[in-house]
């Protein structure tokens, strides 16, 4: 893997950090859409940071194919400071597909609360790269 696609991820990967920082500052008990577009934007920002996250642990020399072994890599290699997070983060990105309005707040609740931060801490982590 190139610098040039670390530095074309990294740059999409904070885009749509910056874009569900902004959807999470959004009041969801005014709009059930809030939330609907803050799940969303986790999802699309988990891929996106899974996948960055595969292209520079291949730069790196280390082989990893399928997010969850990219996180147990990835947490190895120092890119996640929490592996149990980040496969939690998983597991909700995994459940965001087939879930009801309930199931929908508990997960936004969490991006709110945990998993925007590893988001966030990914992001600095990858400064180097």
């Amino acid at each position: 893997m190139s610098r040039e696609r670390i530095k074309e991820l990294k740059g999409d990967y904070r885009r749509a950090l910056k874009r569900l920082t902004a959807a999470l500052k959004k009041d969801p008990s005014k709009n059930d859409v809030i939330v609907d577009g803050v799940i969303q934007r986790f999802e699309f920002t988990f891929e996106l940071a899974w996948k960055l996250a595969k292209v520079i642990l291949a730069y790196i020399g280390v082989e990893a194919n399928a997010p969850r072994p990219i996180i147990k890599e990835g947490f190895k290699a120092g890119l996640f400071e929490d592996g149990d997070g980040w496969i939690d983060m998983l597991e909700d990105r995994n459940k965001t597909s087939h879930i009801d309005e309930a199931e929908a707040r508990k997960i936004y609740q969490k991006i709110n609360k945990s998993h925007i931060k590893f988001l966030n801490s990914f992001n600095e982590k990858i400064e180097e790269y």
